[in-house]
């Protein structure tokens, strides 16, 4: 039986409108941009009974991660520097890498899981593992856990 609290990561582009407005709400109404629900909704769209029903289950990856451990897996080219340049980016979000595990290259690829603790002061998780799955010569990134 599955618990109440499983979590799912889905990609912005595979979650149905009405979830993604319902983000754009609390943004706003985080923000201060929008002093009242009702204000709030009526800019983005949604009714309010779309809004109380998904209002406590959708939110950016960055605003439950933080003091937490995520561990990427990633298959990447056997290319001198390319890990290097990950650790960049890591640091430059401010996470703090953990533990690193290379394997050895086969085939002229390596299959690298890297453990980062979400600081306060982290930039959001959703820009670090773009920025990491587009650096050239990452073939597959996938996130394995967040605890």
């Amino acid at each position: 039986m599955e618990s109440e609290f499983s979590y799912y990561m889905v990609k912005k582009r595979a979650l149905p409108e009405v979830l993604r407005k319902v983000v754009e709400v609390n943004t706003l109404l985080d923000s201060g941009r929008a002093a009242k629900i009702q204000e709030a909704i009526d800019r983005v769209g949604i009714s309010r009974s779309s809004y109380y029903k998904y209002k406590d289950d959708v939110f950016p990856l960055h605003e439950k991660m933080e003091g937490k451990t995520i561990t990427f897996v990633m298959e990447m080219e056997d290319r001198p520097g390319l890990l290097s340049e990950l650790l960049k980016i890591v640091a430059d979000s401010k996470a703090n890498v953990l533990s690193i595990h290379q394997s050895i290259p086969v085939n002229h690829l390596a299959l690298v899981t890297l453990s980062v603790m979400v600081l306060p002061i982290t930039d959001d998780i959703s820009e670090l593992f773009e920025k990491m799955g587009q650096a050239r010569g990452i073939r597959q990134l996938k996130i394995i856990s967040g605890e």
